[in-house]
């Protein structure tokens, strides 16, 4: 038994569910954010160059991002299936799945370098970019490739030591690699002393090497927290790519989906495009503070049902849920207090006309919103992949034959394209809520 996890009967949920919760959210939240944040930083730093080389980091980061995203499974089957054996106490097997998830992260990401460092070019073609922007393009992406081991293995680290209830060094670790990024941006783009301005490629190379330094501080931190297996037994690896394939079906639907009503918007018009952009990046954000909810409660659900302790497991559902719900009731009310605000920073004037009620409508919709992100992880703490993507794959059918029959002549257009994706999140809620209450289906809390 390890004295850093407490047996369920111990556990300070027990005690203290609320700020429990609130405790273990913070350190994910600000984890999360620091990521943005960089690459604002990243931008604001490239954008001194010009609007060639800002263009070719939108479509490098653009292209790594969906591709790592593919790769997210290994973090969150990781998390569940850690936080499921430390509830049952099974230290052995807590090490056997760390093992084998940093194992097949490392593979995974040297198989990235050798398949699409030749077709890193094509890949930058079919994102549109052209000429001086292709170059610079293909230059960040044929050094940021280099880094996909080590942002595999952190991610698969940080679901390690989240499933070991421990929050607190994903954090350090986030916030340390992002600092290092910003120093080395400093450096590197523009020179230092000796070292020569390197521009889109010092961009590059500061994410590589702070991403391979924070990849070996996790892989230290995983070694000191739980110690590594003897043995990995490579046929495990069939459930992580079991819910590998249904975490990829589900987040392409949810790319294809978003990816569709961004597409609709700008089809409808550039005042409309524009006005979906602004609202798009503040809903981005915010998901970030209803995400921090999702991460804990998979912890935590998986803890208690790893230990058997089902009712236990319910009620920290309904903790999550009602944090979540409350939280995007926050986020309604800052949305429409910061109307003014967002207008003024990201709103071009001609599409203030249809900004203001697209914009009430996503602001109303945060509350479900809520509900949905904690309820998918909730049944991530669940192991209940199947049916997360059956949800997506129901919603994302009835939100493609809305946007199918919008009128985008219609001035109302926009409004109806976010009232879509309330409906859309909606669905996902509602179905996620009666697979824990009552129980719709096979759900693990029969």
């Amino acid at each position: 038994m390890n004295p850093d996890i407490p047996t369920p009967s111990n556990h300070p949920f027990i005690r203290s569910p609320h700020l429990t919760l609130i405790r273990m959210s913070i350190p994910v939240l600000i984890s999360l954010i620091a990521e943005p944040i960089t690459g604002l930083v990243d931008t604001a730093f490239i954008s001194r160059l010009g609007a060639v080389p800002l263009a070719a980091l939108g479509v490098g980061t653009m292209v790594l991002s969906s591709l790592f995203w593919v790769f997210n499974f290994l973090g969150i089957g990781t998390q569940t299936e850690i936080a499921k054996a430390s509830g049952n106490q099974a230290l052995q097997r807590a090490r056997q799945v760390s093992g084998l998830s940093l194992f097949l992260s490392a593979v995974i990401g040297i198989l990235i370098i050798g398949l699409c460092f030749p077709i890193i070019p094509f890949m930058s073609r079919i994102m549109g970019s052209t000429d001086n922007v292709h170059y610079f393009a293909v230059q960040y992406l044929n050094i940021r490739l280099f880094g996909a081991p080590a942002v595999l293995v952190s991610i698969a680290a940080f679901g390690v030591l989240r499933g070991r209830m421990d929050m607190k060094t994903p954090l350090w670790i986030a916030l340390s690699i992002n600092a290092t990024n910003i120093l080395l941006d400093a450096i590197l783009i523009f020179g230092f002393g000796p070292i020569p301005p390197l521009g889109v490629a010092g961009a590059a190379l500061a994410s590589t090497v702070s991403q391979w330094i924070g990849a070996v501080w996790a892989v230290i931190a995983v070694y000191v927290k739980l110690g590594f297996p003897n043995h990995i037994y490579v046929r495990d690896a069939k459930n992580l790519f079991i819910i590998g394939r249904d975490l990829f079906f589900r987040t392409g639907l949810i790319i294809g989906f978003l990816l569709l009503t961004t597409r609709t918007a700008t089809r409808i018009g550039p005042d409309a495009g524009a006005a979906h952009q602004a609202i798009r990046q503040v809903w981005i954000f915010t998901a970030l503070f209803l995400d921090a909810f999702a991460v804990t409660g998979q912890s935590l659900i998986g803890y208690f049902m790893g230990s058997k302790w089902y009712k236990e497991a319910k009620r920290i559902s309904f903790v999550v849920c009602v944090w979540s719900f409350v939280t995007g009731l926050g986020l309604s009310l800052s949305m429409w207090l910061g109307q003014d605000i967002v207008i003024a920073v990201l709103v071009p004037a001609e599409s203030l006309n249809v900004f203001i009620s697209a914009w009430m409508v996503a602001a109303i919709a945060q509350p479900v919103n809520g509900l949905a992100f904690a309820t998918d992880g909730i049944h991530w703490g669940t192991g209940d992949y199947r049916f997360l993507r059956n949800v997506v794959f129901v919603a994302s059918f009835f939100g493609v034959v809305a946007i199918y029959l919008l009128n985008e002549g219609s001035p109302d257009a926009l409004t109806w394209v976010w009232v879509t994706i309330g409906c859309w999140l909606g669905i996902r809620a509602v179905f996620g809520v009666l697979r824990i209450w009552p129980g719709i289906g096979t759900s693990p809390f029969k």
